[in-house]
């Protein structure tokens, strides 16, 4: 296992969700469980569970554009056509004539192919070329674009956000922060 607080741990983490797939209800997840957003698209809720399962501080993604105005604001945002993706990065998606004009999709880096494509692991995608890239319903690795490339894989990334990555305490389990905060007692009454 990967030391907490790394790329390496973050996308370990979001490896071992894959083949994720929602339900029994449309949008049913732990991971919109986790981020108090279930039944809702989760492709932002994977990711900031996906940070905390692995001691990484993300900002909140749930709603994409706010993520990507968070890492803007903190001075860890790339433009898609100036990037230099590593792994770990958090990518921003706008998806050509999908009805939506602005970031809407988010995923975490694994690999950067060095010819304006990337692999990346993303919740709430599909498998299938013909389903919905941006509320699909599982965890898949998919390849996007960037930049023009020779693959003529379609550009949809917007940009990057790069967390600060370095020793981290142990994350505390999703199941046991919810469990916990089950336990706990109220401040002002004590039940």
């Amino acid at each position: 296992m990967a030391d907490q607080g790394t790329a390496a741990r973050l996308i370990e983490v979001a490896k071992a969700e894959l083949g994720t797939i929602e339900g029994p209800k449309d949008n049913e997840t732990k991971y919109g469980a986790y981020t108090k957003a279930n039944f809702q698209p989760w492709c932002g809720s994977f990711i900031n569970w996906c940070g905390n399962e692995a001691g990484v501080k993300i900002p909140n993604t749930v709603y994409t554009p706010a993520g990507a105005q968070a890492f803007k604001k903190a001075g860890a945002w790339i433009d898609g056509d100036l990037a230099d993706p590593e792994p770990g990065d958090i990518v921003y998606f706008d998806f050509p004539s999908d009805g939506v004009d602005r970031i809407s999709h988010v995923g975490i880096v694994v690999k950067d192919n060095e010819d304006g494509t990337v692999w990346c692991i993303e919740g709430n995608t599909s498998s299938k070329k013909s389903g919905s890239q941006r509320n699909g319903g599982e965890v898949c690795k998919q390849l996007r674009a960037f930049k023009k490339n020779k693959a003529g894989v379609m550009i949809s990334i917007v940009g990057f956000g790069r967390p600060k990555f370095g020793s981290a305490p142990a994350a505390k389990p999703a199941a046991a922060k919810a469990s916990a905060a089950k336990t706990t007692k109220c401040p002002t009454c004590g039940k």
